[in-house]
């Protein structure tokens, strides 16, 4: 990657490019498997999911409880599990306005990158569906014993969030020898207030699909508000 990228294009994920929220339906996918205690696992991903909603999510305390299954499997496992989650549940929830959005952006020639506070296993073959190659996402930390890969549960860094999304965008700027001062244009299509420290960041905001927190403010600051799906 090289500076001869001048403007950049990021993507929430969730009610954003996909209508549903894929953090949350994995924990539903989970329930259904069996694998998981599907009362308590329910109640509690549901409350977090509401917490989110409500702009108060402990994201430690969710990333506790969200990451635990994925280090109380086999990776291999889990990745057969993730393969049926696509099939079953994404797939469905792929929508033509959003792979229109992404190919407009990409023919323009901009850097298209999918920020999500969503966990890179979760989300990396959702980005790769929609042909985005760059994602930047929380990361669950791995460990590597007697060459078998295997999640710990616990998260790698700082999560993906608020103002963490900043942080890491940074970060992957840099990577690719970019700044927000070298870069003549940058947006980011997001439907959450949880966002709004990346928003404020980028030349154009754009709320898309926007939760009412998110409508207000788009509406005061004459911010775009796409709304993407025919629903």
């Amino acid at each position: 990657m090289s500076a001869s990228y001048h403007s950049i294009a990021l993507f929430d994920l969730d009610h954003t490019l996909l209508p549903i929220d894929s953090d949350h339906e994995w924990g539903r996918f989970l329930v259904r498997l069996g694998v998981v205690d599907g009362a308590y696992y329910e109640q509690q991903n549901e409350r977090f999911y509401n917490d989110y909603k409500a702009g108060k999510l402990d994201i430690y305390g969710f990333l506790k409880f969200a990451l635990k299954p994925l280090a109380s499997h086999p990776k291999q496992t889990l990745d057969a599990w993730h393969q049926q989650f696509m099939s079953e549940v994404i797939e469905p929830q792929i929508r033509a306005e959003s792979i229109s959005l992404i190919q407009k952006h990409q023919d323009l020639g901009d850097l298209c990158c999918v920020v999500t506070a969503t966990n890179s296993f979760v989300t990396r073959p959702i980005c790769e569906r929609f042909g985005i190659s760059h994602l930047i996402a929380t990361e669950p930390e791995m460990t590597a014993d007697n060459q078998l890969i295997a999640f710990t549960g616990n998260v790698f860094g700082e999560p993906n969030f608020r103002e963490g999304k900043v942080r890491h965008v940074e970060a992957w700027l840099a990577r690719h020898h970019l700044s927000w001062e070298s870069l003549e244009k940058s947006c980011f299509y997001s439907d959450s207030m949880n966002d709004l420290p990346l928003l404020e960041k980028v030349h154009t905001p754009i709320a898309t699909n926007p939760d009412n927190r998110l409508r207000q403010l788009a509406t005061d600051r004459n911010w775009q508000i796409l709304e993407l799906f025919n629903q």
